[in-house]
């Protein structure tokens, strides 16, 4: 799902940003793992003959950036929410690991990487998997998670150029409507 389908969505940039990290997270794709990640996109609307590309793209390219942002992507728009959740779970282990990161997201500090460089497209790629995990755990009702992870991302991000304190109002709002 390499940029051919349902580009409209707000969320596409950060994951057209995330493709262009590629070269650094993980090398070349091979040419068949690709051709399955376009066959993908092009059949997006026959939910089982798109997911099994993707899923033959995994298979030949095992934890590379390109295919799991297509899972993420496909998972996500499908609203398959949960099992985007675990697509990110992988991606923010692989971000880690790319940048020598602790393993658990909480223990990040902001002097770990370069995170308010946002030409640093690996500490980028970090930063965005973390937003969507955040958004994610949000959308499926585990607020305290979501809400950590909002708080981490400001805090490796000050300046907020990821847009995690969108976020953050949404969090604030939804507690407000809840006191009526």
């Amino acid at each position: 799902m390499t940029g051919t389908a349902r580009q409209d969505h707000p969320q596409s940039s950060s994951m057209e940003d995330a493709l262009f990290a590629n070269a650094i997270l993980g090398g070349g794709l091979p040419a068949e793992a690709e051709w399955h990640l376009w066959e993908a996109g092009l059949s997006y609307h026959l939910d089982g003959v798109a997911e099994s590309h993707l899923r033959k793209a995994e298979a030949l390219a095992p934890g590379h950036a390109a295919v799991l942002i297509g899972l993420y992507r496909f998972y996500f728009y499908k609203g398959r929410l949960r099992e985007a959740l675990e697509i990110a779970r992988v991606c923010l282990e692989k971000a880690a690991r790319e940048n020598n990161l602790p393993s658990n997201w909480r223990d990040v500090t902001a002097g770990d990487a370069p995170f308010s460089r946002y030409e640093e497209i690996g500490p980028r790629f970090f930063l965005f998997t973390l937003k969507g995990y955040a958004y994610l755990h949000m959308r499926l009702g585990n607020l305290e998670e979501g809400h950590d992870a909002v708080r981490k991302l400001l805090d490796l991000d000050p300046s907020d150029k990821i847009g995690a304190k969108v976020l953050l109002d949404v969090l604030e709002r939804m507690g407000k409507d809840d006191d009526g």
